[in-house]
């Protein structure tokens, strides 16, 4: 079946790359017509990797920075109290995951995924460079603003664009390839969590942000240079307002609203690995065999958690699981969610100890990440393949911007629960450990929740056609 050129992919690559290309270059439409893995694979999953590390790599010592480095207009210390650093750490999280809808709208409507992701990681990058060139509260909220924008924004075009590759002969390999892309995230998570926190310690903020602009721009740059191999899939115009608001995009979207409002609360405990795991290993005993880690590498044990146990879990957690039960994606949602609990309980068990004047080991809050790495595999990794299926074909990255939605509003809990708890004085309305067990409880009713809705979802899988008519971009 073709499909029509659309006039909005009329223009030249040149207007992207400043003539690299001529007029006559053209891409691939569709998916080919393959079994086995699609090319331009390598691109997008390096181009993920990098482009991780950049946001990983700026998260991991924002919290550090909001409170102790921080400068006012005189160049003097400006620098947050607790409390009021993880409501903008979180808030700005908030954003970041709420932009992914104006992104996926621009790409479906009017540019599709290849040139929506190119424009934005070019604010992407600036954004960068505001935080590394200035570090009062003008930089960073300029250089936040412009990072939410632009990560957010590409977040569904990306994820959407690798599901894009594959058609109906090699779906199956979906799941892998959602995998490695998950894998490719933590790598560079794990590498930017170990680097940047080092990077701030010794040499200052302005290095330290400096390192995760460069590698987006090398993400940037990886990414322009696999355009040849990809799919590239033309945006619908004002169809896809139509698509997504009626008839099966409808049903759709009304259908996994409900799953991804529950998946928002573990989301919201999952995060504060950034914020109030890293302000409560300050008052740990962070050294282990002899060595110390700074409070904000700390998080550096999630990314390589997933990177050893993603493999456990495709072939060994999943396949004995799968010999007593169906092991459908929203059964594997529902257990990462109840296991997330026990995670979270470690933590306010820690505090208890740190509050009646315990300095308790690094090692148990590791203990928790391990627990909460495995909650997120079953939760994060099944959310991407399950959300990219269910999809009608025109609204891919709508669905996954939509899902990426229920990040911001875990965000936007945290956050909320912040200000609201926050006293005139700066101290908590939930010091200690009740701040921890508070969201503990609030995981287990959300997981119960889970529960009742994942019995009653009917939904339906999606994946691209194979055509192989080229178009001029």
């Amino acid at each position: 079946m073709s499909q029509a050129t659309d006039p909005h992919e009329s223009s030249t690559e040149s207007e992207l790359t400043g003539g690299a290309l001529s007029q006559s270059s053209v891409y691939r439409t569709a998916p080919l017509a393959m079994s086995g893995m699609p090319p331009g694979i390598g691109y997008i999953v390096g181009n993920e990797a990098a482009e991780r590390f950049s946001f990983y790599g700026m998260k991991a010592i924002l919290t550090v920075f909001m409170t102790q480095y921080l400068l006012g207009r005189d160049g003097e210390l400006a620098v947050m109290n607790d409390t009021t650093a993880k409501f903008w750490v979180h808030t700005f999280v908030m954003v970041a995951y709420f932009t992914p809808l104006l992104g996926a709208f621009l790409a479906d409507w009017l540019l599709g995924k290849y040139r929506t992701i190119m424009f934005l990681s070019v604010i992407y990058c600036f954004g960068h460079l505001a935080l590394a060139l200035d570090e009062t509260r003008m930089g960073l909220a300029i250089g936040l603003s412009l990072i939410a924008l632009g990560t957010g924004a590409i977040k569904p075009c990306v994820s959407a664009h690798v599901g894009d590759q594959f058609g109906s002969r090699n779906q199956h390999l979906l799941e892998k390839v959602f995998g490695w892309f998950y894998f490719a995230i933590n790598l560079g998570a794990f590498l930017s969590t170990i680097l940047t926190p080092l990077l701030l310690d010794q040499y200052g903020p302005r290095l330290a942000f400096g390192v995760p602009g460069v590698l987006m721009a090398l993400a940037t740059l990886l990414f322009w240079m696999g355009r040849k191999q990809f799919a590239h899939i033309p945006p619908r115009g004002v169809s896809v307002f139509r698509d997504a608001f009626t008839g099966e995009g409808r049903r759709a979207i009304l259908g996994l609203v409900p799953v991804y409002m529950l998946v928002a609360v573990f989301w919201s405990l999952f995060d504060q690995t950034a914020s109030a795991w890293v302000l409560q290993a300050e008052s740990m005993n962070t050294r282990v065999l002899g060595v110390s880690i700074l409070p904000s590498q700390v998080q550096a044990a999630n990314p390589l958690l997933i990177l050893l146990m993603i493999p456990l879990f495709s072939y060994v957690v999943y396949p004995l699981l799968g010999r007593s039960f169906t092991l459908t994606p929203l059964r594997k949602i529902g257990l990462g969610m109840f296991l997330t609990v026990p995670a979270f309980s470690i933590s306010a068990l820690i505090e208890q100890n740190i509050q009646d004047g315990g300095s308790p080991s690094i090692l148990w809050q590791v203990l928790a990440y391990v627990v909460l790495t495995a909650a997120e595999i079953m939760v994060s990794i099944t959310c991407l393949e399950f959300s990219y299926t269910q999809a009608p074909n025109s609204i891919k990255s709508i669905v996954m911007s939509i899902f990426l939605l229920s990040v911001s509003l875990g965000n936007f809990i945290t956050a909320g629960v912040n200000k609201i708890i926050e006293n005139s004085d700066g101290t908590s309305k939930l010091p200690g450990a009740s701040y921890y067990w508070f969201f503990t409880a609030l995981m287990v009713v959300a997981a119960v929740m889970f529960v009742a809705v994942a019995l009653k979802y009917r939904g339906k899988s999606h994946s691209q056609d194979e055509q192989e008519e080229a178009f001029p971009i």
